[in-house]
C-alpha cells in the first residue's frame, strides 16, 4: 500500500505551486474586469459619464470598504497569533471561530464577487441594457442579504449569527455590554459613511431609481440632500453612546459617561453640515459654519486623547518612549520606537480628516470622500491592535482565572463586564 501511495502523494502539486496559481487567476480576473470596465467607461457620453460614475460608485462603494475590513480583519488576527495575545479569550470566542485564514477566504470571494457585479453593471449599461444593468447591485445586495441569513448550516453558520446577534445587541443595548458588543459598535463608527451610502442605495432600488438620473434632484426622496443622510450617519455614535449609558448604568463607573460625552460630540458635527441645505446662505456663512468647526475641532481632539489615554492605555507620552518595560503597554511592538510616532501621529491627523467625511456638505468629490474613508479604516486597523492587547492586559493583571473557552451560541448570554 505504501509503495501505491507514495507516488500518488508526489504527483499532487505542491502547496506553494497552487498559492501561486490562484494568485495567477486572481490578477488575470483582476486585469480582465479593469479591461472590461475601462472600455465600458470610454463608451459613454462625455457629459454623463460623471454623473454615471457616480452612481455606480454609490452602489459598490459600500460593499467593497466592507470587503477591505475583512481584509485588515484577517491581518489583526494573523499578527494577534504572532504574539502573545490572546484574542479568543479577549472575545470568548468558541474554538471552531473563523480563523485568520478563513476570514481571507470570505474577504477573497467578496473581492472577486463585488468588482464582478460592478464590471457588469458598466458593461450593460454601456451597451444600452439598461434594465440588465440595473439588475445588477439589486441582485449582489439579495445575495450578501441571504448568505447573512441563510438558516441552514453552510457559509460558517454560527459565525454569522454570532455577527448579527452581535449588530442586535448594539442597535438594542438591553443587555448588559460584553466587550465584542463594543468593539463591533467603535468599529461601526469608522463604517458611518458605509451605512450613508447603503440607505442611498437601497433609497433609490426601492424607488427604481438604479441606472436612471431621476435621483439627480438634490431634493428629491434620494437625493443628496435629503434628511436621511445625517439620521444615518449618526445611527453608529448613537449605538455607542447608548452603550455607554447602559455601562454607566450597570457599574457605575463614570468614565462611561466622559466616553459618552465622546460620543456625543460627534452629533453636532454631522447636524450642522446637514444644516447646509436647509438655511440660507448667510446664517450658514455667519453661524452655523463657525459652530460646525468649533463641534469638529472639539470631537477630533476628544476622540484622539480618548484613544490614547483610555482605548490604549498608553497615558504618559513621556514614559511611552522611555520603553520601560513596565510602563510600555504593548508586548507587540515592543522597543520598536518609531511604531509609537507613527500611530501617534497618524491616529491624530486621521481623526481630524474624518470628520470631513462626515460632515454632509462635503461629499460631492466622491474620490477624496472613498480616499478619506480607506485612510480612516487603516486607523481603525491599526487601533485594534493596541485596543484589544490593552483588554488582554486587563485580564491578565485581574489575576481572573481563564476557564474553558464557552462555545459563540453561549457567549453574548453572559453578563461579562469590560471598561468601555
Amino acid at each position: 500500500m505504501k509503495s501505491i501511495i507514495s507516488p500518488m502523494q508526489n504527483a499532487m502539486p505542491s502547496p506553494t505551486f497552487l498559492w501561486r496559481f490562484k494568485v495567477t487567476l486572481f490578477l488575470i480576473w483582476g486585469l480582465i474586469c479593469c479591461k472590461i470596465s475601462w472600455d465600458s467607461v470610454m463608451r459613454m457620453d462625455a457629459n454623463l459619464r460623471d454623473l454615471f460614475l457616480y452612481e455606480a460608485f454609490l452602489y459598490y462603494n459600500p460593499l467593497l470598504l466592507v470587503t477591505m475590513m475583512v481584509w485588515l480583519w484577517g491581518v489583526n488576527l494573523w499578527v494577534f497569533l504572532q504574539s502573545t495575545v490572546s484574542y479568543t479569550k479577549v472575545f470568548d470566542l468558541d474554538q471552531n471561530h473563523l480563523t485568520h485564514k478563513e476570514i481571507w477566504k470570505c474577504s477573497t470571494w467578496m473581492t472577486i464577487i463585488v468588482p464582478t457585479s460592478m464590471t457588469a453593471y458598466l458593461y450593460l449599461y454601456s451597451h444600452g441594457e439598461v434594465s440588465l444593468a440595473a439588475s445588477q447591485p439589486v441582485l449582489l445586495y439579495i445575495i450578501v442579504a441571504v448568505v447573512l441569513i441563510f438558516p441552514f448550516d453552510i457559509f460558517y453558520l454560527s459565525s454569522r449569527y454570532f455577527f448579527l446577534r452581535t449588530l442586535l445587541r448594539i442597535a438594542f443595548p438591553l443587555q448588559p455590554i460584553t466587550f465584542p458588543d463594543f468593539f463591533v459598535a467603535d468599529i461601526l463608527t469608522s463604517m458611518a459613511k458605509v451605512f450613508s451610502d447603503l440607505e442611498r442605495s437601497v433609497c433609490r432600488m426601492v424607488n427604481r431609481q438604479v441606472a436612471t438620473i431621476a435621483w439627480l434632484e438634490a431634493d428629491s426622496v434620494c437625493g443628496s440632500h435629503s434628511v436621511a443622510i445625517p439620521m444615518v450617519l449618526v445611527l453608529p455614535y448613537i449605538w455607542r453612546l447608548l452603550q455607554c449609558l447602559r455601562q454607566y448604568r450597570d457599574t457605575k463607573e463614570k468614565n462611561c459617561l466622559f466616553n459618552a460625552l465622546k460620543y456625543s460630540t460627534a452629533v453636532p458635527v454631522i447636524f450642522l453640515s446637514a444644516l447646509k441645505y436647509h438655511v440660507l446662505h448667510e446664517k450658514w456663512s455667519t453661524l452655523y459654519r463657525p459652530l460646525w468647526l468649533l463641534s469638529s475641532v472639539i470631537n477630533s481632539l476628544y476622540s484622539f486623547y480618548w484613544d490614547i489615554t483610555r482605548d490604549w492605555d498608553l497615558s504618559g507620552f513621556s514614559r511611552i518612549f522611555k520603553f520601560n518595560k513596565s510602563s510600555v503597554v504593548s508586548n507587540m511592538f515592543y522597543g520598536r520606537q518609531w511604531i509609537y510616532f507613527w500611530v501617534i501621529g497618524t491616529n491624530f491627523i486621521l481623526r481630524c480628516s474624518w470628520t470631513y467625511k462626515l460632515s454632509a456638505h462635503l461629499r460631492h468629490n466622491y474620490l477624496t470622500v472613498f480616499a478619506i474613508t480607506l485612510l480612516e479604516m487603516w486607523r481603525r486597523f491599526q487601533w485594534v491592535f493596541f485596543r484589544v492587547e490593552n483588554e488582554w492586559n486587563k485580564i491578565s493583571r485581574s489575576g481572573v482565572q481563564l476557564t474553558e473557552i464557552p462555545r459563540e451560541e453561549e457567549k453574548l448570554l453572559g453578563s461579562n463586564i469590560h471598561d468601555v
